[in-house]
């Protein structure tokens, strides 16, 4: 295993999902100094969807995301400040402004077969200065050869880093080691890991990916992200102390963070409930839960089957209108039987 190991903490990023995005200016800067001297390498500030995410579609935030990124900054002293940046919802301009509020890190997230839209904005956050990571997100919906090519497209717009991103939480041990593997084989830049827990592996396919030579890599505070959450940090830390290839993290600060900040801000824990299961059984984007849950309750039908329809249609990142029309389709064809 590497001794090179990054690890980032997506908690005040993956969580705003978890608390549909109304994260406030006290609680970033609470978790984010602890974070920061527990030893984490980079902490990532975000709406859930990235910069620019706040909207009407994707979830509107209780505070702008510039006051959370400048709220973080002033506390980290250690930890590198990261944003996340998705094509299509955030911009150059959206990254300009983070990155004069001190960013350092930008990971471009695109779906996993459209690396190619990442070129302009991964440019220009190398021309601001910033080290850049290629997300290729809902990695289990292509084959390993086919992610390594867009992998080597990302590193050819000057990412010093591309992921492996389970955005759904449903790859298995072998499914993540294949794809961390064929990346590695195929780019000379560093290759990252981003797993959810929607079937209990996150941090068996963590370890799989570390040992497949994966250096930059997730986590959240009591799984605190999207879906049945992220690999838990803390975990985590201490499996990596058990093995020897602990990078710096305190063990028992970020236990305290588990168990003292973050659960009054994230409210509901992180569970595999029947609808998080779902998510990794049918391989849906993660994010994807909160919005089935609003729907689930409006027109009287079950989550699950809304993310099993959602799943079959094989919706990506920047589809959640659908799960609307899904919702809406159910409800009638079961009045329609009744």
């Amino acid at each position: 295993m590497s001794s090179n190991l990054r690890i980032c903490d997506v908690s005040l990023r993956d969580g705003s999902h978890v608390v549909r995005h109304q994260f406030t200016a006290d609680q970033v800067v609470a978790i984010a100094r602890a974070l920061d001297a527990a030893g984490v390498a980079m902490v990532e500030v975000s709406h859930g969807d990235g910069l620019g995410g706040s909207s009407l579609q994707y979830g509107l935030s209780h505070t702008d995301e510039l006051e959370l990124i400048r709220a973080a900054r002033s506390v980290l002293s250690r930890a590198k400040l990261t944003v996340l940046l998705l094509p299509g919802i955030g911009t150059r301009e959206d990254l300009k402004a983070a990155r004069e509020l001190g960013a350092e890190v930008v990971r471009v997230a695109t779906h996993c077969t459209e690396a190619d839209i990442a070129q302009q904005h991964m440019t220009r956050a190398r021309e601001l200065g910033m080290e850049v990571a290629g997300f290729l997100m809902m990695a289990h919906m292509i084959p390993s050869a086919q992610l390594a090519a867009q992998a080597r497209l990302m590193e050819s717009y000057g990412a010093h880093a591309v992921y492996v991103t389970d955005s759904a939480g449903a790859l298995t041990v072998d499914g993540a080691r294949q794809r961390v593997r064929a990346l590695r084989d195929a780019v000379q830049c560093e290759v990252g890991f981003h797993g959810h827990n929607n079937l209990s592996l996150a941090v068996a396919n963590t370890l799989a990916a570390i040992e497949e030579g994966a250096t930059w890599i997730d986590g959240a505070v009591r799984g605190f992200g999207a879906g049945a959450g992220n690999t838990a940090t803390e975990v985590l830390a201490a499996v990596l102390d058990r093995i020897g290839c602990n990078p710096g993290l305190d063990v028992f600060k970020l236990m305290d963070i588990a168990e003292e900040l973050v659960p009054p801000v994230m409210g509901k824990p992180a569970t595999i409930d029947r609808a998080a299961l779902t998510l990794g059984y049918c391989g849906v984007y993660s994010s994807f839960l909160r919005h089935a849950e609003k729907a689930a309750e409006k027109f009287g039908v079950d989550a699950r089957e809304i993310l099993a329809e959602v799943g079959r249609r094989k919706a990506v990142g920047g589809q959640e209108d659908m799960i609307i029309e899904v919702a809406f389709e159910l409800a009638q064809r079961r009045r329609s039987v009744a």
